[in-house]
């Protein structure tokens, strides 16, 4: 029997592997034996038919992709690095990857090619939380566990839909109400969460942050907010509570669509709770306000000092396997390695610890503005922005304009893979070994549970056979993902609060390393928590006569984004189909769409074609499409949040036009 972890979302469940099939490690504390269909169905991965098992290139994106050498294709990516100047280079990384990949990419990008521009996928979907915990709690860690819901009296998930994108942790809510948990949802659509809901509220989409005003200046108004907390251990509430002076309170209620009543039993429930965590996902964070979203959120913690105790905090829920072991070790081009930025003192330490005098003090493109850089080389590794980014005819037409794209995947069937010049087999789950993050700082360890494919390689020795033939041999002489945990864990000593030195590699499948648990307090530089005050700015794509419908994306709880592994079995694919759009029946009658009817869904940027399902979970003037449609970003916006340069997925005016009368 082997033990490892599942490598789907950010809950990062223990599995356990018997040669035949995969069952939940009742030893592991996230899940306790418990795992969703996803995790079961994780050896497909290894099996599936769509696997990339040889290196491919061609001259140009015309032309048919031929056989290969890693040799070859190894020496000419060195090439053209070396051709280009390091402003025009960039990584594009993936929340699937292990932290010891991450490592050597980061060490690579930013260390000795001097390019800033490595970044991740979690840019489209954490990258709002990241900047908001950096503003309000001094820097990018979660304060709290997933077991801490047990010690909780209130559960608020505001823009998550726990039972579907994250369903081990939605199984644990369950059973924590079973002992007191009460929980709201906060969310436009009625989801499968809002069904062990003791309150939902469908607030208007875009209105959160009126929401969360609200409740913080009815705290200051009514002084039921933590006074000694607030005096003691927390920056600007002066400034706070003026501004809220002159906050129209009638006029943010109307925008969130709330009635007083639903406000006053949420507001009750909220003071009334000793033991309060919020819990939030995409819903906040893919806006034009994501970061204002999230301090909004932030500020009631503050405001009551439900934060650092056990069974309280702000819980940000990441979608990805190792999304927070990218961000640990330094995956976005937003900071430099292990929680240190660009700043003179934190470029000498890390220049100090790689040994290297190539770094760059500037913040490198991020993943949303790599397309538009016109670079000269993008390595894409594990990862389809083709498909993921928003405005996809315009992405389209951007990465056409890169002379070199390099991707790297265990499959071979991505979107990007029309556009790239070469292609390199990586090694899937399963057939690799190296760590991960949980969301909630809990590191464990994928294990190898059959030998990588012939012609496949690990991440890391991919981006290592790079070093070396830049020339970085003595730097980059790795032989195992052991080794470069232990020098990831030396370079962490760099940072006061990450203790992930004390991690030891040939345990953590046995016994997870939980790290940062000593952390008790901010992470300032005054050791005190910072209030923003933040307005609804109505930055959002607004809907006209015309386009009459906000779009809503989202999960669904058997698919993992385009289903490239899981679509591939037959009994996840009874729960829901992979393309289906929710309309209000009310909605459904004026457009005469009836349930089944193929329909087009049309925005200023593009279309994309989709099954009606009418529903009263969507209310009136909103849609629903899962991501799993993989054409759905040619209708979706790329309006940036300003600061986290995260998209407003979740916010594109659309129309519908039946296409035909096909019913299913």
């Amino acid at each position: 029997m082997i033990r490892s972890v599942c490598g789907y979302c950010g809950v990062g469940c223990g599995l356990e592997y018997d040669t035949k099939k995969l069952i939940g490690n009742i030893t592991y504390p996230t899940n306790e034996g418990s795992v969703c269909s996803k995790g079961v169905s994780e050896l497909i991965s290894i099996q599936s038919s769509t696997r990339l098992l040889r290196p491919h290139k061609r001259e140009t994106i015309h032309d048919e992709y031929k056989v290969c050498s890693w040799e070859e294709s190894i020496k000419e990516i060195a090439q053209k690095i070396k051709e280009a100047p390091k402003q025009k280079i960039g990584f594009y990384l993936s929340g699937q990857l292990l932290t010891e990949d991450y490592y050597i990419a980061n060490k690579l990008g930013k260390g000795f090619i001097g390019t800033n521009n490595v970044d991740t996928n979690s840019r489209t979907c954490m990258s709002s939380a990241v900047v908001a915990y950096k503003k309000s709690i001094g820097a990018d860690f979660v304060p709290l566990r997933m077991d801490d819901i047990f010690k909780a009296d209130l559960l608020i998930l505001v823009g998550a839909n726990t039972a579907e994108a994250h369903v081990v942790l939605h199984n644990q809510i369950k059973k924590a109400k079973k002992y007191g948990l009460k929980v709201v949802v906060i969310d436009p659509r009625t989801t499968d969460s809002t069904k062990v809901a003791d309150l939902h509220l469908a607030i208007n989409v875009g209105s959160d942050i009126d929401l969360f005003n609200l409740i913080s200046k009815r705290l200051i108004d009514d002084e039921l907010y933590d006074k000694e907390f607030v005096d003691n251990r927390v920056n600007n509430f002066e400034l706070l509570k003026n501004k809220f002076k002159r906050a129209p309170t009638t006029k943010l209620l109307k925008r969130t669509g709330l009635t007083s009543e639903e406000f006053e039993t949420f507001f009750e429930l909220f003071v009334n709770s000793q033991n309060v965590i919020s819990a939030w996902t995409m819903g906040l964070n893919q806006s034009v306000q994501g970061v204002d979203k999230n301090l909004a959120l932030i500020n009631l913690h503050l405001l009551t000092g439900k934060i650092f105790k056990d069974g309280n905090g702000p819980l940000s829920l990441t979608g990805q396997p190792n999304a927070m072991g990218g961000r640990e070790v330094g995956g976005l081009s937003t900071v430099l390695a292990v929680g240190l930025g660009f700043d003179e003192q934190s470029v000498k330490k890390v220049s100090k610890f790689w040994k290297t005098d190539k770094i760059d003090n500037q913040a490198g493109l991020t993943a949303t503005q790599m397309m538009e850089a016109k670079l000269d080389v993008l390595i894409i590794c594990h990862t389809d922005p083709v498909y993921h980014l928003p405005n996809r005819n315009k992405v389209e037409r951007l990465i056409r304009q890169i002379p070199f794209v390099v991707e790297i995947n265990a499959y071979e069937n991505s979107e990007t893979s029309k556009f790239a010049h070469m292609k390199l087999p990586a090694a899937p789950w399963g057939e690799k070994e190296g760590t991960q993050t949980n969301m909630d700082r809990t590191i464990t360890k994928q294990e190898k549970l059959t030998r990588t494919s012939i012609d496949c390689k690990l991440d890391w020795e991919i981006f290592q056979l790079i070093a070396q033939e830049l020339g970085f041999k003595k730097e980059f002489n790795f032989k195992s993902s052991k080794e470069i945990f232990q020098e990831y864990q030396e370079m962490t000593k760099l940072n006061d609060y990450m203790d992930i030195h004390k991690a030891k590699y040939d345990e953590i499948s046995l016994i997870p390393f939980i790290w940062g648990q000593d952390v008790k307090n901010f992470l300032t530089p005054d050791k005190k928590g910072n209030l923003f005050f933040v307005e609804n700015k109505l930055l959002s794509e607004k809907t006209n006569l015309e386009y009459k419908y906000i779009l809503l994306t989202g999960r669904t709880r058997d698919q993992w984004h385009t289903g490239t592994k899981t679509a591939l079995s037959t009994t996840l694919l009874k729960y829901k189909e992979l393309n289906f759009c929710e309309i209000n029946p009310l909605d459904a009658k004026e457009l005469n769409v009836k349930n089944g009817d193929e329909i087009i869904v049309s925005s200023v940027r593009g279309s994309f074609t989709t099954k009606a399902l009418i529903t009263d979970a969507i209310k009136r003037k909103n849609i629903f499409v899962p991501i799993t449609n993989r054409d759905v970003n040619y209708v979706t916006n790329d309006l940036l949040d300003k600061e986290s340069l995260e998209p407003d997925y979740n916010h594109s005016a659309v129309k519908i036009t039946k296409a035909s009368s096909v019913t299913i």
